[in-house]
């Protein structure tokens, strides 16, 4: 099967080539070792959830207070693939092995205010459980579903079985939240996506009828309009298929990434936090309760020690300013030009954090990105699972 994956990170800048991680065959040159034990564990599901019964005034009522409270997560909790790759090489410092040993080992950590989609899932999970109270049965009516991006064969993808668990070559690169639900006699699901900065509750219902959501803006920036769209599979109504539409000047493109919404997803720590670990893309992005970005950082891993930069943006309003920097400059705290540091205590309020944080993380990944034996291990193992994922 020949599926194309994007990768879970959201991308920082519509204008820029900074969209995520990538798994693209013309990246996989290496031929690589035969690996007796794939990168990945497989994947699990549990059983079946059941639907939540709502008449249309209360699934408004529901859609308007989960919304109230995913706004708030995105104000309140960064996106950040960035302190999971930093405690992977903290790790490998430790353990004394290849890296691959490590990761096979590696429990990955989910802490607060350091997510990515995953421990964003489950912090809103979390938050909603207070809705409890006046939606008796939404707490087991909802659990992280599993996300495979841009599927270049949606038919073959989701008549192979049942499930992605019969799909061999898939990752599982994201994940969403989802509540079943049943609207009047009628089955759906309500999706949330703080990975992907949607400040909105997604309604998808089996037969496409009012309160489905349909096609929306997700965002429209000058040079970058993208439309969103989520219906269930005609082929499998276990899947959802998440429709993105992107528009750039005359050029629209357009792709389609599968949520199996049929069971909720176990693994979300064990094999999608774990994929993230290695991508070869990362980002720490502020983003305001529209999921539009404030502030923020994201680099490319795969540079040599000398050319290792990020690039460094603030957003406020009108004024918009991005500055890239290389992490050599980091290397030594007593060494870092005033104008840099002020820049970074600029980035460092509007990302809400204590004093000096930013620039400790900075100080951080310069370490990090200064060790070539772990990114050259790290990128073997990227490669790996993209080879083994297309």
């Amino acid at each position: 099967m020949d599926y194309h994956t994007s990768g879970a990170a959201p991308e920082p800048d519509a204008a820029e080539s900074a969209s995520g991680p990538e798994c693209r065959k013309e990246d996989v040159t290496r031929p690589g070792p035969d690996l007796t034990r794939p990168p990945l564990p497989r994947a699990r599901w549990g059983p079946a959830r059941r639907p939540l019964e709502l008449s249309l005034a209360r699934h408004e009522e529901l859609a308007t207070r989960a919304e109230a409270a995913l706004r708030r997560l995105l104000v309140t909790d960064n996106y950040d693939s960035v302190n999971n790759f930093i405690s992977l090489h903290e790790a490998f410092e430790r353990g004394g092995d290849s890296l691959y040993q490590v990761y096979q080992q590696y429990t990955p950590p989910i802490r607060a205010r350091k997510h990515t989609c995953v421990g964003l899932g489950f912090e809103l999970m979390r938050r909603w459980r207070s809705l409890e109270r006046d939606f008796s049965g939404i707490t087991r009516a909802t659990a992280l579903l599993s996300c495979e991006e841009a599927v270049v064969d949606v038919r073959e993808y989701v008549t192979c079985g049942e499930g992605p668990a019969d799909v061999l070559a898939a990752e599982k690169e994201h994940v969403m939240v989802g509540i079943q639900i049943r609207v009047d006699g009628r089955l759906g699901v309500m999706l949330a996506d703080p990975g992907y900065h949607v400040p909105r509750i997604v309604t998808v219902m089996q037969d496409r009828n009012y309160p489905h959501t349909g096609w929306f803006v997700q965002s429209d920036e000058q040079h970058c309009r993208k439309e969103y769209n989520y219906t269930f599979s005609m082929l499998n109504p276990g899947y959802i298929e998440w429709h993105e539409r992107e528009t750039r000047g005359e050029t629209v493109k357009c792709q389609t990434s599968l949520v199996y919404a049929g069971r909720p997803y176990l693994d979300g720590i064990n094999v999608t936090e774990r994929r993230n670990l290695v991508y070869n893309f990362r980002s720490l992005l502020s983003r305001d309760q529209k999921g539009h970005l404030i502030a923020g950082l994201y680099f490319p891993v795969g540079a040599t020690i000398k050319d290792a930069q990020f690039t460094l943006f603030l957003n406020n309003g009108p004024q918009k300013r991005k500055t890239k920097y290389k992490f050599s400059t980091f290397a030594d705290p007593q060494d870092i030009p005033d104008e840099i540091l002020e820049e970074i205590q600029l980035c460092n309020t509007k990302m809400n954090y204590k004093e000096g944080e930013l620039l400790s993380i900075i100080s951080k990944l310069s370490r990090v990105m200064a060790d070539q034996a772990f990114i050259d291990q790290m990128l073997e193992i990227n490669e790996d699972i993209c080879r083994m994922c297309l």
